[in-house]
């Protein structure tokens, strides 16, 4: 990760946290109302797949689910076009945190096996109508903390050299971070379900 892209080492890491968290405190609460609650991990697995394929940064992952389950909370749709909702997240999603050379493309994402599994072909006018569709939706609000946005901020606090274990003090201070980071990144990914 470039330095620029690491916020929560810089001077401004406290406002931005800060700002983070005002907006955090005024989001759409997630009511769990949709008819498809229960095809909800399908495509939040869906969506954490083919994020991991084409290497986006949790930040995307985590809004694209996150859009996904208001979208879900407010509309009422076949399973068919929840596929094409949920790449369109994630779409959104990419564009919104990632550089524009990292989002992926479609006839990238319509050769994807799971797509050809799925025997869905996703199209340009489709994709359009449905990223604006969802825009629409969030008022083009797309600046939508998760806990993908924190984690790193979390972790550049949570472990100091002067930390102890067990009352002795640590035996490795980067092993330590590295332990930490690794399990956050883990709870983070189990978050999604």
């Amino acid at each position: 990760m470039e330095l620029e892209d690491q916020w929560w080492k810089g001077q401004l890491a406290a406002d931005i946290y800060q700002a983070l968290r005002y907006k955090e405190l005024k989001l759409p609460s997630f009511k769990g109302q949709s008819p498809q609650l229960n095809l909800r991990r399908y495509f939040a697995d869906l969506i954490a797949i083919v994020s991991n394929r084409f290497r986006l940064c949790p930040a995307a992952r985590h809004l694209a689910v996150y859009l996904l389950d208001l979208f879900m909370d407010r509309y009422d749709v076949t399973v068919q076009q929840l596929h094409m909702v949920s790449l369109s997240c994630l779409l959104l999603a990419s564009k919104f945190e990632e550089r524009e050379d990292r989002v992926p493309k479609l006839e990238t994402l319509n050769s994807l096996g799971c797509m050809i599994s799925m025997n869905l072909v996703l199209t340009k006018q489709g994709l359009l109508h449905m990223e604006l569709l969802l825009l629409e939706t969030f008022q083009w609000n797309l600046y939508i903390p998760t806990a993908a946005h924190f984690i790193e901020y979390y972790l550049s606090m949570a472990v100091q050299e002067g930390d102890l274990h067990d009352g002795w003090p640590m035996t490795s201070f980067e092993k330590t971070k590295l332990y930490m980071a690794k399990y956050a990144d883990y709870f983070l990914e189990v978050s999604l379900q």
